[in-house]
């Protein structure tokens, strides 16, 4: 009786205890699972408009050596649109077109007979394919495709008209070119460009006394600084680690 006795005081005195234990060994620490980190990923496939400002330089385009003034060096200034599509992830393909207002480049050849050809090319174009590799916010292409030359030629004696014809109106010809362009918000993009514009060569069929001066070439090197305005379809892209 005895023994069942200490035995009882011994377990109420364990019970009495046990809180003041618990107390001082602190609450069972909670832990909380960190949400997933979500780094933005920026998104190129949309549609754009923009426009741009740069220089464009005449190559080589004489008459046998008879070109007396040629404005090789003059400002361009224009606009664009196009459409982007991102995959894989870090490819970029599209389309673009552009036209590009000239400053005055008049390409003037005097010949012996006493003839002046003038040539004015008031604008340049383009419908052009691109492909480009992106890494976030960054972006380097290369493009190329079909070019339009907006120009105005003239003959003159004297002064006065004289009827010509040409083997071709070196208006339609082809352009490669490549660039970068830099994604500053989801929506606006800065970019850097060189284009090179080549039209062909051109001679004349009539009248005949200028035929054996043989032709002159056409092309374009064009610098450009532009701006975007991006339609992104669907924002930006998001990875989950």
């Amino acid at each position: 009786m005895k023994k069942f006795l200490l035995a009882t005081v011994a377990l109420a005195a364990l019970g009495a205890t046990a809180p003041a234990l618990g107390a001082d060994l602190g609450a069972r620490p909670y832990y909380n699972k960190a949400p997933a980190y979500a780094a933005p990923l920026y998104n190129w496939t949309g549609f754009y408009i923009g426009g741009h400002v740069g220089g464009a330089f005449s190559g080589s385009n004489a008459f046998n050596g008879l070109v007396l003034s040629d404005y090789s060096a003059r400002l361009m200034g224009g606009v664009q649109a196009g459409a982007d599509w991102q995959f894989e992830p870090n490819w970029v393909v599209g389309a673009e077109g552009q036209y590009s207002w000239l400053g005055r480049n008049n390409l003037n050849a005097v010949f012996p007979t006493g003839l002046a050809f003038t040539s004015d090319q008031r604008a340049l174009a383009s419908i052009t394919a691109r492909v480009g590799y992106t890494w976030g916010p960054g972006l380097v292409y290369v493009k190329g495709g079909y070019a339009y030359s907006d120009n105005r030629d003239t003959l003159t004696l004297a002064g006065a008209p004289v009827a010509f014809a040409l083997d071709t109106d070196h208006r339609n010809g082809y352009t490669v070119g490549a660039g970068v362009e830099y994604m500053i918000t989801q929506n606006w993009s800065a970019k850097g460009e060189y284009q090179y514009y080549n039209f062909g060569d051109t001679r004349f069929v009539t009248p005949a006394v200028l035929v054996p001066f043989g032709s002159f070439h056409n092309e374009e090197h064009t610098l450009k600084l532009g701006v975007n305005y991006r339609f992104n379809f669907g924002g930006p892209v998001v990875a989950r680690y």
